[in-house]
């Protein structure tokens, strides 16, 4: 199982990524060994999460969520909730 997230960093920016553990993501986000974008801008909070099935699925997926503008992923997150 794969997930595609979204989190929002304490500048309000959206920062999108995959992932097969998501906790294990998270934690190397906020100790600095995940995204360098992240980790200058914390704290963050998760937002959005989505299962997929295979890497293939979630990597066209992240893609499809990266070429979205702010306000449309905002409306996104808005959805998940």
């Amino acid at each position: 199982m794969w997930v595609v997230y979204i989190v929002e960093l304490v500048d309000k920016s959206l920062y999108t990524g995959i992932t097969n553990n998501l906790e294990r993501r998270l934690k190397f986000h906020r100790t600095g060994r995940g995204s360098k974008y992240v980790y200058s801008r914390l704290p963050f909070v998760l937002k959005y999460k989505e299962y997929l099935q295979t890497k293939s699925e979630a990597l066209k997926r992240e893609i499809v969520i990266k070429k979205l503008r702010h306000k449309q992923k905002m409306e996104l997150v808005e959805k998940y909730k």
